[in-house]
């Protein structure tokens, strides 16, 4: 049981990293010396040293995204503080369902964030030699993860 604890907790804080680095990390879209996030876009240099970096257009699907993906490290973050709550009190044989509802809808938002990233980026970088970067790839890696440890949640009894 200590084991399964553990793996739970290890899967949990695994999500956590990858909303968190999606999140932050200046690699959504790359390409032609270009390094774009939710917050600024950066151009840099041939060496990788960062040149310029000014804030991202204030379009309101770049601010949906940014609000559900910082709704995703919320929801996720309480879940884990819900989680060792519940673990110290709830009664022998119930489930995790607040736990896990709340991880369910970091996943939610994480998936929404990176389906309307995916879909609107064409209108702020018309350029094709642009590409995905690896934290929106993190993202979209956090949604199954996110969901998966939310159902486990939800089925996970405690017991002594």
């Amino acid at each position: 049981m200590l084991l399964l604890l553990l793996g739970i907790i290890v899967l949990h804080v695994a999500v956590l990293v990858l909303l968190f680095v999606s999140t932050i990390v200046s690699q959504w879209i790359v390409g032609n010396g270009h390094a774009t996030d939710l917050w600024q876009n950066c151009s840099t240099s041939s060496s990788g040293n960062i040149q310029h970096c000014f804030s991202s257009s204030a379009n309101e699907w770049l601010q949906s995204v940014q609000a559900t993906m910082i709704l995703s490290v919320i929801f996720s973050v309480l879940s884990l503080f819900l989680f060792f709550c519940q673990l110290f009190t709830l009664t022998k044989g119930g489930r995790f369902y607040i736990t896990g509802v709340f991880q369910i809808l970091a996943g939610l938002c994480v998936m929404s964030a990176a389906a309307i990233y995916t879909v609107r980026h064409y209108e702020w970088h018309l350029n094709s030699d642009y590409s995905y970067g690896f934290a929106y790839i993190l993202a979209w890696v956090a949604f199954p993860l996110a969901f998966l440890s939310g159902v486990v949640y939800v089925i996970l009894r405690k017991r002594e």
